[in-house]
């Protein structure tokens, strides 16, 4: 980096050496893009003694395009951990360097650096391997599965199970290229890797256990089918041996497909952009707008005139509807509503019972009568049919008179009017 005049800085990205790969084709390819080989190309933190640990992505393609390979896949979890370039070339890529661009950011300083990456793809002689079998690992991920330790361990349990003379690692695909679900966060799930491997004996009698009647039925009821070989993998590789796939493609019909040949994507050069010239003659659209706006307002206009002709001018009144009903009809009519009108003039006045609540009230007490409590809307039931007379003015207590053998009640209310001798007499005359 260097300052320029105006005070700004200019940051130059560096590049490395290019590297050189010669990996064969149909076999699993794997390299490593390890921060540590980019940290010395970037400054170090300002104070001395502090430990860099610079959050580092890498960018990668194909030299010239915008992408990689299609063969060729990259990952990198996060900024703290080392990328990875990893895929199986095939025969078409034989002889044909592929030089990858690979471009480091570091993401505390903004700065870059840059290197070539050269694969030499070489052919051999054993490609292809005629026996290829695919596994589901359902707890690892593709970033674990592509270290060279766990890879190797993988490969040795299949290669105790399957006995081969030759075998490798085809190709290694994330759960996630194959329409997986990403998992959650919880209990250290795992998205899931899909290894191929491939060798040159027939499937051992353990890998064909899958294709057995049993365990076909117990993987369409989504049970765990029985392998015999199974706990040689269950120590560090749990399998989905329902997903299991085993192909001999000495028994395959190859299918050739006619495919165009793909062009360089560039665009070929036609020339500058050459306008229409200015000596266009005007166009009149005057006819347009007869036959656009004015023909449907003139059939819209005839249209309502008939509609308007047909709803008034065609009505036959009241006095031509009568001229032409016969007269005994009319007369028939005309008594028919005479009667209702009679009947319903005679339901006004007729008699009906009224309610008890309508009728007047007499006070015992004072003598006076009470007018009624609704006399106007006598139908209403909102209200009681009797009117409570609890406001009684002049109240007095009997005195409490018991002769032998006979019960009185204890007291009751009575008018003051009413005198001891007339209650006396009362109450012997309900005795007799």
């Amino acid at each position: 980096a260097h300052s320029t005049p105006t005070g700004m800085i200019t940051i130059i990205s560096r590049s490395h050496a290019d590297r050189n790969v010669y990996p064969s084709a149909g076999v699993l390819f794997v390299h490593v893009l390890e921060r540590e080989y980019f940290k010395g190309e970037f400054p170090p933190y300002p104070k001395p003694g502090d430990t860099s640990n610079d959050p580092i992505t890498f960018n990668t393609n194909l030299k010239g395009y915008p992408d990689r390979p299609g063969w060729l896949r990259y990952i990198q979890r996060t900024p703290h951990s080392d990328g990875v370039l990893y895929g199986s070339p095939t025969a078409e890529h034989v002889g044909k360097p592929t030089i990858i661009e690979i471009t480091a950011y570091n993401r505390r300083t903004f700065e870059t650096a840059r290197h070539n990456l050269v694969i030499n793809i070489m052919g051999t002689e054993e490609f292809p391997l005629p026996y290829q079998a695919e596994f589901y690992i359902k707890n690892m991920n593709v970033e674990e599965m592509l270290a060279s330790e766990v890879l190797g361990d993988f490969l040795g349990a299949v290669k105790n199970v399957w006995q081969p003379e030759r075998l490798n690692a085809i190709n290694i695909t994330s759960a996630l290229d194959r329409g997986g679900r990403v998992p959650l966060p919880i209990n250290n799930l795992k998205e899931g890797v899909y290894v191929m491997v491939g060798a040159d004996v027939p499937f051992s009698s353990c890998l064909r256990e899958v294709e057995t009647p049993q365990n076909q039925l117990r993987c369409s009821q989504e049970m765990e089918p029985v392998i015999t070989c199974d706990k040689k993998f269950r120590m560090q590789f749990h399998i989905d041996w329902c997903k299991i796939s085993l192909v001999d493609i000495t028994k395959v019909v190859p299918v050739h497909n006619s495919r165009p040949d793909p062009g360089t994507g560039v665009l070929p050069d036609i020339g500058e952009y050459n306008p229409p010239s200015e000596s266009l003659k005007s166009r009149d659209y005057f006819a347009d707008f007869l036959v656009t706006l004015a023909v449907p307002c003139a059939v819209a206009l005839v249209l309502f005139v008939i509609l308007g002709y047909s709803m008034c001018c065609r009505r036959e009144g009241v006095e031509k509807r009568n001229m032409q009903t016969p007269d005994i009809q009319l007369v028939h009519h005309s008594s028919i509503q005479k009667s209702t009108k009679e009947l319903r003039s005679m339901s006004k006045h007729r008699e009906i019972s009224w309610p008890l609540s309508t009728l007047p009230v007499f006070n015992p007490v004072s003598g006076e009568v009470v007018p009624p409590i609704h006399p106007d809307s006598y139908e209403s039931t909102s209200m009681p049919l009797m009117q409570t007379q609890t406001n009684l003015q002049n109240q007095i207590q009997i005195p409490q008179q018991q002769p032998s053998g006979m019960y009185t009640p204890a007291s009751c209310v009575v008018p003051s009017s009413i005198t001891h001798n007339s209650l006396y007499s009362m109450y012997m005359q309900e005795n007799n």
